[in-house]
């Protein structure tokens, strides 16, 4: 009587090969499913903080804000004059601040440069710094060309260079629908504030606002919303301006 061999026959070796298979393929499915989802997760955290982080920096700038003045000349052949250092336009603005990008609060004083710039293939708008030391008024005054009197009120005021985007200029807020900026006055009472899309006075304004909004939103990210942000020294020690 011959005695039987034990062993797995042909078909259970392919039974056992595609059960192998397709649990494998379920394995890396899964893994793929996963990781999409945590880089989508990683990329909605990512975007949440650049967003609170350019409100943050954005005020952390503007009320680190210091009133110090600067040298224009009137003409090449005339003296300087000294000015309240600040320019204040509906797409740039231009002060000198006691924060910056590299060394937060812990460095120099910057002359600091906001302005909106066309985004990338002229889609939407982006908002850039430019960041300076400063040295004292010769070099906050560099930017100035020159004084000419105001068509409304008359008075002589600086006019400043245009902000230029360079190398070395730092993109706070990229593919925004609109930025914008805008200066409130205080003047004495009983007036109330005032908003001023451009600044005109000899002084400083009481608060900025940003208004700005995504070129698309997604309501499953955290918004770059507009903001108000105030400054709280905004004029130089012993100089009267109850008469602008």
């Amino acid at each position: 009587m011959r005695a039987r061999t034990g062993g797995v026959t042909l078909i259970e070796m392919l039974i056992a090969v595609s059960l192998l298979s397709l649990l494998s393929v379920s394995i890396l499915l899964a893994l793929r499913v996963g990781l999409s989802a945590m880089d989508k997760s990683n990329a909605k955290l990512m975007a949440n903080r650049r967003s609170v982080s350019v409100e943050r920096i954005l005020r952390s700038e503007i009320e680190g804000l210091m009133p110090v003045g600067a040298d224009c000349a009137p003409a090449p052949d005339q003296p300087p004059v000294k000015i309240a250092f600040f320019d204040g336009q509906p797409q740039s603005m231009r002060f000198v601040s006691s924060y910056s990008l590299d060394e937060a609060a812990r460095g120099l004083p910057r002359i600091l440069e906001l302005a909106v710039i066309p985004g990338e293939e002229n889609r939407g708008v982006r908002l850039i710094v430019n960041e300076y030391v400063y040295t004292g008024p010769v070099a906050a005054g560099a930017a100035c060309l020159g004084m000419a009197p105001d068509p409304g009120t008359g008075r002589s005021l600086p006019q400043f260079a245009p902000v230029v985007p360079g190398p070395r200029s730092f993109v706070l807020a990229d593919k925004l629908a609109h930025c914008s900026f805008s200066y409130r006055w205080q003047p004495p009472p009983p007036e109330l504030a005032r908003w001023l899309a451009v600044w005109k006075l000899p002084q400083w304004p009481t608060a900025v606002h940003i208004d700005m909004a995504p070129l698309d939103p997604d309501s499953s990210r955290v918004p770059l919303a507009s903001a108000t942000i105030p400054i709280r020294v905004n004029r130089q020690p012993n100089v009267d301006y109850t008469s602008y």
